[in-house]
């Protein structure tokens, strides 16, 4: 016979840690492929109107947020980058057995630390992504900034569906 124990909240520890350096390994090796393929500002049209790749650097943070603000910035968001990944470490090692949370917890784990590690090697994030439509571009962005993105939308459905459940 065997017998199931309940989760811990150190549950799955391992197993977030372990998808947080997949998406950063995958974050760095689409990076190191642009870099390698692309001029800077050179474009690679992949959905004609909609969607290219190209090779941009943005020293500041999420739509160039001081960018041009002198040098600083780097190690600004190095260190924001830095206590952000202690602390969702910290975060993930105590509420490792809720999942939705957990996983939204991840992929910004493993985005800030791929972000972090091109300011630390480059002084700069690797951005490659560019939709636009018409005469409306978005910022060019990375595999890390989507993660962060996605996971920070999945840790506001998991407070909504936890308020639900609280009702």
């Amino acid at each position: 016979m065997t017998t199931r124990s309940k989760p811990t909240p150190r549950s799955g520890f391992a197993r977030w840690l372990a998808i947080a350096l997949g998406l950063v390994l995958l974050d760095q090796l689409t990076k190191q492929a642009v870099l390698l393929s692309f001029k800077t500002g050179e474009r690679l049209p992949i959905i004609a109107d909609f969607f290219d790749l190209t090779l941009l650097f943005n020293r500041g943070a999420a739509f160039s947020l001081l960018a041009d603000a002198g040098g600083w910035q780097r190690w600004f968001f190095i260190g924001i980058g830095v206590v952000a990944t202690l602390f969702i470490g910290w975060m993930l090692w105590r509420h490792g057995s809720q999942r939705l949370f957990s996983f939204a917890l991840t992929l910004i784990l493993g985005g800030a630390i791929g972000n972090v590690i091109d300011r630390v090697l480059r002084g700069e994030v690797v951005d490659f992504l560019l939709f636009y439509w018409r005469g409306w571009h978005f910022p060019a962005f990375n595999v890390a900034d989507s993660a962060i993105t996605i996971g920070a939308a999945l840790l506001i459905i998991d407070e909504l569906l936890r308020v639900r459940r609280g009702r």
